[in-house]
């Protein structure tokens, strides 16, 4: 996520630490490295400008030059500005004071707008709400199958209607028949554009007009720089929007719209999608991303999707065993197999403080479900009682479990010793000391 930007802000913020005392030249000769990664990073340019004179103006208010620890403050003023840049305080979706909740979906061709709708709808299901989806594009083909084909995955009802016919009108029938079923969440997917020109708009227009929505979500994908903010900014004008999500921020992405997107429209940026599946939807949180970008991880939001995938109660089992030294080779098969329910696993170390810079040093390791299923297999030939007590696998059984999983000796060493340095990890999180403090975040 954002790998090149936050690599190159962290390269510049440890040569700044080198030096100890800092002048007003090693100041601003960070913040050209700095406004030059973001420049690369396609960061709106006048986004880009203002961001770095209120760093600098700051750092000097502050007499940062002076202090102890003048990196360490820059920083924190670095990552301040880009919380306010990010949008400052999360803003969640909002709710229909009466009525069904109406979400009109909008964005480029592309964009990932359909598949958005899914995610949406699977979110307010597990949220205990009982969505509908409305399928209005008749420009790309199999649009409407598409959207189908997540309804019925998710088991939630899609109007859809066989022959085309304008937006608005499909829209107000698709009403009636969430008063009639009892949805009270209403999800249109809209046709993407390439340019919003005056007869879509008006089409669009006349949608909203119909729909009235709660919600007017303009899909911003991440891949596609500047040109997916300027477009933004048009459906903004032409629809008045309320909140932009960004979509495929797990990919090899330079971060510029992200960056951008808000100070341009305006608009808070309400979620981002992280990964294919359709549970991969988060809600953006500025201050969580900006840690993430300045390599600080995200603890809060790693924690959140572990009670998602695990439960709360089984989460504070096992940090219990964690802190009281039990954790054994048991517990850390069973943590990998859950983790697949958690989205990639290069995504989840990007959470942990320094963990991007971890995933680069793991040794002969892919991180992804490979790598799981190839670690699952170096357990999974152990007996029940070396993996309750992995001190047992002495050079010969270590042998066999090799010859059973398909691998060799080397990669059943390097298991075991991934797995005593996640134990101490696990145990620090646990008792508080590290990474945000897992026993602390769980309450205990």
């Amino acid at each position: 996520m954002l790998d090149s930007l936050s690599d190159r802000l962290q390269q510049t913020f440890r040569r700044l630490g080198s030096s100890g005392k800092i002048t007003e030249q090693d100041l601003d000769e960070a913040l050209r490295e700095v406004r030059i990664a973001l420049l690369e990073a396609d960061v709106n340019f006048k986004v880009v400008r203002e961001f770095i004179a209120k760093v600098r103006e700051a750092a000097v208010g502050q007499d940062v030059m002076q202090s102890i620890t003048p990196a360490q403050q820059v920083i924190g003023i670095v990552s301040q500005q880009l919380v306010a840049i990010l949008g400052g305080d999360a803003e969640p979706l909002l709710k229909a004071d009466s009525g069904p909740t109406k979400i009109m979906v909008v964005g480029g061709k592309g964009a990932g707008k359909t598949t958005l709708c899914g995610r949406l709808a699977l979110k307010y299901k597990n949220d205990g709400r009982q969505p509908l989806l409305v399928a209005t594009d008749f420009d790309r083909v199999a649009a409407s199958e598409q959207l189908q084909v997540l309804g019925d995955s998710i088991e939630v009802p899609v109007w859809v209607e066989e022959t085309e016919a304008p937006a608005a009108d499909i829209a107000g029938r698709a009403l009636k028949e969430a008063e009639l079923t009892g949805a009270n969440v209403v999800i249109v997917d809209t046709v993407g554009v390439v340019a919003l020109e005056d007869e879509l708009a008006d089409a669009l227009a006349a949608l909203a007009d119909e729909l009235d929505p709660t919600e007017v979500l303009i899909v911003v994908d991440a891949m596609t720089g500047q040109e997916a903010v300027t477009l933004a900014r048009e459906f903004d004008e032409e629809i008045e929007g309320t909140g932009i999500v960004v979509s495929k921020v797990d990919s090899d992405t330079r971060g510029g719209a992200m960056l951008s997107v808000r100070e341009v429209t305006g608009l808070p940026i309400k979620m981002i999608t992280t990964g294919e599946r359709l549970e991969a939807l988060e809600d953006f949180h500025p201050d969580r991303m900006a840690s993430r970008i300045l390599g600080m991880g995200d603890v809060v939001s790693l924690v959140e999707k572990a009670k998602e995938a695990v439960g709360e109660q089984d989460m504070k089992n096992v940090a219990r065993r964690m802190k009281s030294g039990q954790f054994n080779l048991e517990d850390f098969l069973a943590q990998m197999q859950q983790m697949k329910d958690m989205g990639p696993i290069s995504g989840l170390l990007d959470m942990l403080p320094g963990g991007g810079q971890m995933a680069k040093q793991v040794a002969g390791a892919d991180l992804d479900e490979s790598f799981i299923t190839h670690s699952e297999a170096i357990v999974l030939s152990m007996t029940p009682e070396e993996r309750r007590n992995p001190d047992l696998l002495n050079g010969s059984r270590r042998r066999r479990i090799a010859k059973g999983s398909g691998t060799t000796p080397t990669e059943v060493n390097r298991l075991l010793n991934q797995f005593k340095d996640a134990k101490k990890l696990m145990q620090a999180m646990a008792s508080g000391k590290g990474a945000g403090g897992l026993g602390r975040l769980l309450g205990f």
